[in-house]
């Protein structure tokens, strides 16, 4: 899957040799829509439905830093930062491409500074997804990656080895995220249709989701709510599922798992197979869905259809545990368009501290979407533009407090950008 990644970004590539500034914002208003539970028949027609409101604003949201080419020269799929870090510690992010985890920290006074680089001791394996946490005894910092060989690295950052390797997915994994509260939790979602739940403490796997009403094609984003109760997972069958973990049973699971010893055991763990979601829907998307995210009680996901949709299960009245089983309904909340992204596997970043949604395109142009809580109809857009940036954007992440913003590329080019002080949220 790997080289279908590489090639799809491409065979889009362009450059401009008669580039004037360095970089560019423009700030427009975004466009959002509003609908009750879409059907085959509200989805032709939603695009036609927008608010116009605009909305003036003289600061661009983010201004060009700097950007650096890692020397592996291959795509870099996935970047992450660690939002685990205390507000007087240094901002550090992690990139994922070939086969290689290469660690940064932003200094405050701009730039980019080379931490650490892990590079895997298989040469064939390809990082696809990264993610943070920390070892609940020493707390030193923690940085799981997966990608196309199908095993889940849990790298010491600081001893720059693996200190756990997790085997059970039958192909590629395309996302990983840890758990919002219990850090030792670790979710996988594969090409292989289905979602795994480790508990790197004691390295078992907890829970796997897929089956018979599961995936039926790649596990391709996924994703913990705030709370840490619920998931929600998309894929290349065009559906979203939603996953509920607060039953008592499933609680009960999750605290063996936490004591649980092999060596000590005659046994090995009881792993949870759930074939059932507790929602799931076609509705919302007609293509592979390769981003979604929760936002607060709604979702965030996007498609190879230049939008990213906001929507919840049921209709808007309606709270999670009102929605009947076997009820596919949901209610778009918004919508926000962008220009020429129509391949798979370009992942928007989401600050939900600070309501801001960035997603790039195909030709190195980043959308950014700050979400206003008074206005629920309408955003203000900026659109970033660095005259040297030209290749796909892979995925985006924000530091914590929203100051910074980085992209990464199929250029293996990696892009900061800052927010202007006047700006500042």
């Amino acid at each position: 899957m790997s080289s279908d990644k590489v090639k799809n970004g491409n065979e889009h590539e362009h450059s401009d040799d008669s580039c004037g500034d360095e970089s560019a914002s423009f700030t427009t208003n975004s466009t959002t829509s509003h609908s009750k539970s879409p059907t085959s028949s509200t989805r032709s027609k939603r695009r036609g439905r927008r608010s116009t409101k605009s909305k003036p604003k003289t600061v661009a949201a983010y201004k060009y830093d700097t950007h650096a080419k890692e020397n592996h020269g291959a795509s870099i799929f996935g970047v992450a930062f660690n939002t685990l870090l205390g507000k007087d510690e240094p901002q550090v992010f992690a990139t994922a491409g070939s086969n290689r985890c290469t660690v940064y920290e932003c200094p405050r006074k701009g730039g980019l500074q080379l931490l650490h680089c892990y590079a895997d001791p298989d040469p064939d394996e390809v990082f696809y997804t990264c993610a943070w946490s920390y070892d609940l005894k020493s707390s030193a910092p923690l940085l799981a990656a997966a990608g196309y060989r199908g095993v889940v690295r849990v790298i010491d950052i600081e001893q720059n080895e693996a200190v756990g390797n997790y085997v059970g997915h039958g192909q590629a994994i395309n996302e990983l995220k840890f758990h919002p509260h219990k850090l030792q939790l670790l979710l996988s979602g594969s090409k292989d249709h289905a979602i795994r739940l480790w508990n790197i403490q004691t390295h078992v796997c907890i829970a796997i989701f897929g089956g018979v009403e599961a995936h039926r094609d790649e596990v391709l984003s996924i994703d913990f709510n705030m709370k840490g109760d619920r998931i929600v997972s998309s894929g290349m069958d065009h559906s979203l599922k939603l996953w509920c973990l607060d039953s008592a049973d499933f609680q009960q699971k999750v605290e063996l798992s936490n004591t649980f010893c092999q060596e000590k055991s005659t046994m090995p763990f009881p792993t949870e197979t759930r074939h059932f979601p507790d929602f799931s829907t076609r509705d919302i998307h007609r293509n592979y869905v390769d981003c979604v995210q929760w936002f607060g009680n709604f979702v965030l996901s996007k498609s190879c259809e230049n939008a990213i949709i906001c929507w919840k299960p049921g209709q808007l009245h309606q709270s999670f545990e009102q929605v009947k089983p076997n009820d596919s309904s949901c209610t778009l909340i918004a919508t926000f368009d962008y220009d020429e992204c129509e391949i798979w596997f370009v992942r928007f970043g989401f600050n939900p501290w600070h309501k801001v949604i960035a997603l790039g395109n195909q030709h190195g142009k980043v959308y950014v979407w700050e979400l206003d809580p008074s206005d629920p109809e309408g955003a203000h857009m900026t659109t970033l533009h660095n005259q040297r940036s030209v290749s796909t954007v892979r995925q985006i992440a924000f530091s914590r407090d929203a100051s910074i913003l980085v992209y990464v590329c199929d250029d293996a080019t990696v892009w900061r950008w800052n927010r202007p002080q006047a700006a500042a949220i």
